[in-house]
């Protein structure tokens, strides 16, 4: 599999993603957009598996942890997230949204477009000088996975690859970006 270096995205750092969840948005439209970034940015999933996420795709284990069983829409290799308490405090938010219910939704995704051009806005609210895509969000997660010593397994795992190989492949293109950009 060759790597295109150029379409890597730059995640964001922890600072980055720290100013997001704290920064006051100027309108309900841009907080939504916002909260939906940083859900993803929080789970590792891809825009369209946020889009379908569904009530039947969370799950309680036995120690009372949280989990995302969902599969990829990309693949259909099933993932398996552990939720952080922030993006669970984000799902509790909008549990009563009547027109999530109505769709069976449990966040206010829009389509992938607007979705772009609204996360950009934020971007320049944030002064956040990166190309901020929904994309960006899914690197995020697994570079912050990776640098908190989480096994390439389960990073494997949550991000729903078919194998470990493809995220090394994803991993390594990451660390080459962020060398780019040091």
């Amino acid at each position: 599999m060759k790597i295109d270096k150029t379409n890597v995205k730059t995640p964001l750092t922890k600072s980055e993603l720290d100013l997001l969840i704290r920064k006051q948005m100027p309108n309900d439209r841009l907080d939504r957009i916002r909260d939906v970034f940083v859900f993803c940015c929080l789970a590792g999933l891809a825009f369209t598996d946020t889009d379908h996420l569904r009530r039947e795709h969370l799950s309680t284990d036995e120690q009372g942890t949280q989990w995302i069983h969902k599969p990829r829409e990309k693949t259909a290799v099933m993932s398996r997230i552990p939720l952080l308490p922030y993006p669970i405090k984000l799902l509790d938010k909008y549990a009563n949204d009547p027109e999530l219910q109505v769709k069976g939704k449990l966040l206010p995704v829009p389509s992938n477009q607007k979705m772009n051009s609204y996360i950009k806005e934020i971007a320049a609210i944030c002064n956040i000088g990166k190309n901020l895509t929904t994309h960006v969000a899914r690197h995020s997660w697994a570079t912050a996975a990776q640098k908190h010593n989480i096994p390439i397994s389960v990073i494997s795992a949550g991000m729903g690859h078919a194998s470990e190989r493809t995220t090394q492949i994803y991993m390594a293109a990451l660390e080459n970006s962020e060398n780019r950009h040091c």
